[in-house]
């Protein structure tokens, strides 16, 4: 089964008197444990179609099912359920708390866990730091870490919830060359012990990675790739 299914998925903006079709029919089908790039120019529908799949936003007309769990029809509250058991984020600016230790940011989403996921959370978060290479950094805060080991916490906050996907977006946007390749070859080696990866991104060498490509155009699929995802080391 699909950790992700899309079946014709449209989502459609009101602009006053204009319509404008930011996804108009896209079906997708994302099996467990690959590693999937999505890539389109500005306006294509790459970003609308990331927070369709993080369940921060909903389609107009469609069927999305994440991890065999309908989404239609959920509360804000149930999607906000859905994002913090489901997946995991990680962004181009890393958004991790200013003043907060490396630690305690990685904490954060197992506190909000109602179902009990915050026992043990410093424990978890530890692990999740030492599993991306922070087990020396655990109370350092954000402007005592590169901008890589920075990303590094983010990945780790993304993965202490054990969630079903991580999603991407732009990882690398804020990195130079070397930090861009070490988070790189950190995402190739999470995806090789079996975590789902969806990644948004704009730039040819950092979806060389990936294992398959999803190119989109005026919020249609044109074309899918799959690749070996050797080219970028």
């Amino acid at each position: 089964m699909p950790v992700i299914e899309l079946r014709g998925i449209k989502r459609h903006y009101s602009l006053g008197e204009v319509t404008v079709r930011a996804l108009d029919g896209v079906d997708v089908d994302i099996e467990k444990t690959e590693f999937v790039a999505i890539m389109g120019a500005s306006g294509s529908g790459k970003s609308t179609l990331m927070n369709l799949i993080g369940c921060l936003d909903v389609p107009t007309e469609g069927s999305y099912i994440l991890d065999g769990l309908d989404t239609s029809g959920a509360t804000d509250d149930g999607l906000a359920e859905i994002r913090n058991k489901k997946i995991g984020f990680v962004f181009q600016g890393f958004n991790l708390l200013q003043k907060t230790t490396a630690l305690e940011n990685v904490e954060l989403p197992l506190l909000y866990d109602r179902g009990g996921g915050g026992r043990d959370a410093a424990k978890k978060a530890k692990a999740a730091l030492e599993r991306v290479g922070l087990g020396d950094r655990l109370h350092h805060i954000p402007n005592q870490l590169s901008g890589g080991q920075q990303q590094r916490v983010a990945i780790a906050r993304a993965l202490v919830t054990r969630p079903a996907i991580i999603i991407a977006d732009e990882p690398t946007g804020n990195l130079d060359t070397e930090m861009s390749r070490g988070i790189m070859t950190l995402f190739r080696e999470l995806n090789e012990s079996g975590i789902t990866i969806v990644m948004v991104t704009h730039e040819e060498d950092i979806a060389a990675w990936a294992k398959r490509k999803i190119i989109l155009r005026d919020g249609l699929i044109i074309r899918e790739l799959r690749q070996d995802a050797g080219g970028a080391a």
